[in-house]
C-alpha cells in the first residue's frame, strides 16, 4: 500500500479540513516567528527563508523515507522527480504537480498553478503579495530538497512566484 493510500484511508473530509486549516495557521505563525529579532526587513526575510527551508528539509526527509520504505530504488533522476510530482505531492496538497518540464541536463521545473498555501494569501499592497509568498515558499522548497536528499540526490531547489497562487519550483541536480 503506498503512502497516499494510507493517508486517504485514515481520514474523512472533516478531518482533512481541520488538518488543512491547522497547517495554514501553523505555517503563518512559523514564518512570523522566524522573522522576529532582526534589525531590518530584508534580514528578517532572509533569516526566515533560511530557517523555513531547513525546517522543510528535515520534514521532507522524514516523509520521503516513510513514503519509499516499501518501494524498490528508483532507476534514474527522472523517476525520482516523477515520484515527487505524483506520490509525494498528492498527500501533502491533495493534488499532483500540474506541469513538469526538463532540459534533460539536470534541471527540472515543477509548476503548481494553484498552490494550496497561496490560495488565501494577500498583502496590503497587491504588488507585495509575491514577495510575501516567496518567504512562505521556503518550506515547500525544503520539503522537495529534503525528499531528494533522502533518495540520495544532492540538489538545490528555488521557488519563483510570479503571480499568486501559482508557484514554480526549479530543481537543479548537483
Amino acid at each position: 500500500m503506498n503512502f497516499a493510500k494510507q493517508i486517504a484511508m485514515a481520514e474523512t473530509a472533516q478531518q482533512r479540513f481541520v488538518c488543512d486549516s491547522a497547517m495554514d495557521f501553523l505555517l503563518m505563525e512559523t514564518v512570523s516567528l522566524m522573522q522576529e529579532g532582526f534589525d531590518s526587513i530584508e534580514e528578517e526575510r532572509d533569516a526566515a527563508y533560511l530557517r523555513m527551508e531547513q525546517l522543510g528539509h528535515r520534514v521532507g526527509m522524514g516523509l520521503a523515507e516513510r513514503a519509499t520504505r516499501d518501494r524498490p530504488r528508483f532507476a534514474d533522476n527522472l523517476e525520482i522527480v516523477k515520484f515527487i510530482c505524483k506520490d509525494f505531492w498528492l498527500p501533502l496538497f491533495n493534488k499532483q504537480i500540474d506541469n513538469l518540464k526538463t532540459n534533460h541536463r539536470g534541471v527540472y521545473v515543477l509548476t503548481d498553478s494553484s498552490f494550496k498555501w497561496f490560495s488565501r494569501m494577500s498583502a496590503d499592497v497587491a504588488a507585495e503579495t509575491p514577495q510575501l509568498a516567496l518567504v512562505h515558499s521556503a518550506f515547500p522548497c525544503g520539503l522537495i530538497r529534503g525528499a531528494l536528499s533522502s533518495l540520495g540526490v544532492s540538489s538545490s531547489v528555488v521557488a519563483e512566484v510570479a503571480a499568486v497562487p501559482q508557484c514554480t519550483f526549479q530543481i537543479k541536480f548537483r
